[in-house]
């Protein structure tokens, strides 16, 4: 079985050399304890500060964008090399250091094992709470977007915004064809499971950034609560072969 991490990167000056360390470390230390092989791509989206810089520098597989597409655009990008490249399994794994690399077993398993075609790392499992837990605001808006999106499917997902997310390779290409630009991550479950998808959640580990910003600042505004929310909503009504 071949892994590849999708690991989106914008701005990430601060965070990408320590993200690809702790992933070549992880490699080195379990090369011989699992039963699939590791490959990454940054996949550097339009960066203005000196990430692609340091990619260059430390020789680090990358692709280079010419222009910010945003997290979908970056994320397909990375699912379209997965899908060239023929690898089993991609997981999303941001570049900002807050993925723990040491969960990623747990995310992968229950694919290979076929108990899932898609896998999300979540925070919030019952009596599974990670350490790090984010603001109380977000913590309230995951909520109110776990339940559209159990309006909209019948599926508890608890945590929806989730990039720490693993799928197979028949999601792989479905991705690399069609993947939702403005809130990929509660837009793509909600697809997923409109097209009787498995999806699994499995509690990992994840940790506070420690340099730069996130990409969903506005997260807790009204604005942005509202939009997402018509978008689930809109993908609920999706028909199944869309």
């Amino acid at each position: 079985m071949r892994v590849l991490l999708v690991i989106p990167a914008y701005n990430e000056e601060s965070n990408i050399l320590n993200t690809i360390t702790s992933i070549e470390s992880f490699k080195k230390e379990n090369s011989h304890h699992y039963s699939y092989t590791i490959d990454y791509i940054v996949i550097n989206d339009g960066s203005t500060d000196k990430t692609q810089a340091i990619i260059e520098k430390n020789e680090i597989n990358a692709v280079h964008l010419v222009m910010n597409l945003g997290i979908g655009g970056a994320v397909q990008t990375g699912y379209k090399y997965a899908e060239e490249n023929e690898y089993d399994i991609a997981v999303q794994f941001d570049g900002d250091g807050q993925h723990d690399i040491n969960s990623l077993d747990l995310v992968v398993q229950p694919i290979i094992k076929k108990e899932a075609d898609f896998v999300i790392g979540s925070r919030f499992l019952p009596n599974q709470k990670a350490d790090f837990q984010t603001t109380f605001m977000r913590r309230i808006g995951i909520r109110i977007l776990s339940f559209l999106i159990y309006l909209s499917s019948g599926k508890k997902i608890y945590d929806v915004t989730s990039g720490y997310r693993a799928c197979n390779k028949e999601i792989i290409s479905y991705f690399s064809k069609k993947y939702p630009t403005s809130y990929p991550e509660p837009e793509s479950t909600v697809h997923l499971l409109k097209k009787k998808f498995k999806i699994k959640e499995v509690a990992v580990n994840m940790m506070e950034r420690s340099g730069g910003q996130s990409s969903i600042r506005s997260f807790t505004s009204v604005k942005y609560m509202f939009e997402v929310s018509i978008a689930i909503i809109v993908s609920g009504f999706m028909r199944e072969g869309d």
